[in-house]
């Protein structure tokens, strides 16, 4: 599985952004500095986040 980043979290150790990887069926996210903690989002919950994340800034 490869995991990714934005371009946008560059700087630093590298640790300080969520990372996102594609499965079979789905996405997982996990926090850079604690790869070992993933979330698998449905869709819906994942668009309702960017959604909220786009809004709130």
């Amino acid at each position: 599985m490869t995991w990714q980043k934005s371009s946008f979290s560059g700087g630093g150790d590298g640790n300080n952004c969520v990372e996102v990887a594609a499965t079979g069926t789905g996405l997982l996210l996990r926090e850079g500095d604690e790869p070992d903690v993933t979330l698998a989002p449905t869709p819906h919950t994942l668009a309702r986040l960017l959604a909220h994340i786009k809004v709130s800034g």
